[in-house]
């Protein structure tokens, strides 16, 4: 195998891992925040961490998938649900810490997914969207299991982030560009996407909103 291939094939595993332990650490502190006990903490954090890229790779055909099969993801997962049991009342006193691990599991599994997708040589279509798939599966499989409303159903920039990360990665790709550091470009606009749009309060437009608040008015 070529070294650059190689080169490649190592930095978008440590990728997949550290989004893993992002993700993992994000669901575990809202499973803590529902006062779960040890085994719900862990599930939710292995759930959130892995189920976007178990999702992902089903669909581009990397069966059985890689957070299934390697136990690195695994003990990621574990490892972020154990330090965020120990370390709660530390990690608690960082301000929004889930949107904060949330943010950067968001823009690195967005990256990652893209690049597999483009690995197995699918399309640049289908690569966006499974970034988009691995980005935003496993926060929607945490808010369900914790009965909340999944943040891609609201009006926040969640999915549109991770679209910019998938988008700046495959464009990178197919400019030639693809060398260790493009992924880490297009991690960091997925993230300062998000983080920027919880700082200054960024929605998306709702349709007919606008004539819905007129008609209170005059009511």
């Amino acid at each position: 195998m070529p070294p650059h291939v190689v080169n490649s094939h190592v930095v978008y595993t440590v990728l997949d891992l550290v989004g893993t332990f992002a993700f993992a650490i994000s669901g575990a502190v809202a499973a803590r925040q529902r006062r779960l006990d040890l085994f719900g903490i862990a599930a939710v954090a292995f759930t959130v961490a892995c189920g976007g890229g178990i999702v992902r790779d089903v669909c581009i055909g990397a069966v059985p998938p890689a957070g299934l099969s390697n136990w690195r993801y695994l003990a990621a997962s574990l490892c972020a649900a154990a330090l965020t049991i120990l370390a709660y009342p530390k990690i608690r006193r960082l301000r929004h810490s889930v949107l904060l691990f949330d943010a950067i599991g968001l823009g690195l599994f967005a990256v990652s997914g893209a690049q597999k997708a483009l690995t197995y040589g699918h399309s640049a279509e289908l690569a966006i969207l499974l970034g988009i798939v691995s980005a935003v599966g496993g926060g929607v499989m945490r808010d369900v299991m914790l009965s909340r409303v999944p943040a891609i159903l609201e009006r926040e920039i969640y999915a549109s982030a991770a679209l910019l990360g998938a988008v700046t990665q495959v464009g990178l790709y197919y400019a030639g560009w693809s060398n260790a550091w493009t992924p880490w470009l297009a991690t960091l606009a997925c993230v300062t996407a998000r983080l920027a749009s919880l700082y200054f309060g960024w929605r998306l437009p709702v349709f007919g909103e606008a004539r819905e608040n007129g008609v209170r008015d005059n009511r």
